[in-house]
């Protein structure tokens, strides 16, 4: 049974950092796909960053230059570290996990986490 167990959200003023985790378990594929999504209230769910086992990084626009996707395959663990933090970036995270290589389209994916919340106030 695969399981993504998400950490590391909290509340930082505007310009501050955060570092979001995401521990995998069960997860039995070579090729695959990670990526951190984002829902804000009364919006819908947004990729942010996805990252496959083949190497290639995506990101949304709006986060370029400002949020790294990385993983540590050893460990089974996704982070995302999010850096220059606007209130904008304020909404609940969520980890997922699919085979094969995806993107950042929310129904790419199968495994979700509960997902860690994010508040960046001004």
């Amino acid at each position: 049974q695969v399981q993504l167990v998400e950490s590391g959200g909290g509340s930082v003023q505007a310009g501050g950092s955060l570092r979001l985790s995401c521990v995998a378990s069960g997860y039995p594929a070579t090729v695959y796909s990670m990526a951190w999504f984002r829902q804000a209230p009364g919006k819908e769910r947004e990729g942010v960053a996805a990252i496959h086992s083949l190497g290639s990084i995506t990101y949304v626009d709006s986060v370029k230059g400002r949020f790294t996707i990385s993983e540590d395959v050893a460990k089974r663990t996704l982070y995302l570290q999010m850096n220059s933090l606007k209130p904008e970036d304020t909404a609940m995270y969520y980890c997922a996990a699919g085979f094969g290589l995806r993107g950042t389209l929310s129904y790419e994916y199968a495994y979700w986490g509960q997902g860690t919340r994010v508040t960046v106030s001004s």
